[in-house]
């Protein structure tokens, strides 16, 4: 996968604020403040770059305000999704960000459902969803 790399000034151009806060500058929308996504088939892609991330199936409503998913399209252990600690705020979390252009994406937690237990927490803002055609 070749990495997409630009300039500030290009990606405040491509992304606008709120997204580029959140991808660029780690930055967190606040919970619930971010339109809901289409159902049916698809995928949510990265807004930074198009990298595809989570399937529309893999889903599931955390009530925490924030799309969530139990994983990555490729798996947990796939290479689109990477993570790294996040020592921010006083806790202690591990973020999740895009492998391809490494914008922040959100957090992972050891509390989803089944068959991963694992609750990929997501600001909307940094997701565009694809349709499948």
């Amino acid at each position: 996968m070749d990495k997409v790399v630009k300039s500030d000034a290009e990606w405040k151009e491509q992304l606008g604020p709120e997204a580029f806060k959140v991808l660029r500058g780690h930055g967190t929308e606040r919970a619930g403040t971010h339109e809901d996504f289409p159902g049916g088939d698809g995928t949510y892609v990265c807004k930074g770059c198009g990298n595809p991330l989570f399937a529309q199936d893999a889903k599931f409503d955390s009530g925490t305000g924030w799309p969530s998913f139990y994983q990555p399209v490729d798996g947990v252990e796939g290479d689109r999704v990477g993570e790294s600690q996040d020592n921010s705020w006083f806790m202690k979390r591990t973020e999740v960000h895009c492998n391809r252009c490494d914008g922040h994406l959100g957090h992972v937690f050891p509390d989803g459902p089944q068959p991963t237990g694992l609750r990929y927490c997501i600001n909307g803002v940094a997701l565009e969803f694809a349709p499948k055609d």
